[in-house]
């Protein structure tokens, strides 16, 4: 009779451990799922955005000119392109000092998105999330094509 006893604990102690485990891998599973969706966009992203574009707002003055010039051609870069870029710079400057005295507070629909209208949807009216960048070498794919293709 004490042999069946034993069996009986050994089988009780091994379902407890299986619970137990069990207990644990579940509880992790939850990790990932409470990840919240604004999770890119923090104080310290709001703080890096608003530090670049202090710091680079000036890359509009050239970068504006530039792409009006390739599109529209010369006149069009001299005069619009000048002052479309002095707009933006000023804009840029204006969001930078805004974004930097702000970084601690979700202060844009209650998150730390960047408040200005996105360029995304809206080609050429937008701003991207940080100011141009200005040389050979960029992080989009768009510029490094080589070739003719």
């Amino acid at each position: 009779m004490p042999e069946h006893r034993d069996v009986a604990s050994a089988h009780f102690m091994k379902i407890l451990l299986s619970i137990f485990i069990l207990t644990l891998l579940s509880g992790s599973a939850f990790a990932d799922i409470h990840d919240p969706a604004m999770n890119d966009y923090g104080p310290t992203r709001k703080l890096g955005r608003g530090l670049a574009n202090i710091a680079f707002a000036g890359a509009e003055l050239i970068y504006v000119p530039t792409v009006m010039n390739e599109r529209e051609g010369n006149s069009t870069a001299w005069f619009y392109g000048t002052s479309k870029g002095f707009g933006r710079f000023m804009y840029r400057m204006t969001m930078g000092i805004y974004e930097v005295a702000t970084h601690p507070f979700a202060t844009h629909k209650g998150s730390f998105r960047p408040p200005y209208k996105s360029n995304v949807p809206w080609v050429h009216g937008g701003f991207e999330e940080f100011p141009p960048e200005l040389g050979f070498e960029t992080r989009y794919n768009y510029t490094r094509s080589q070739g003719g293709w």
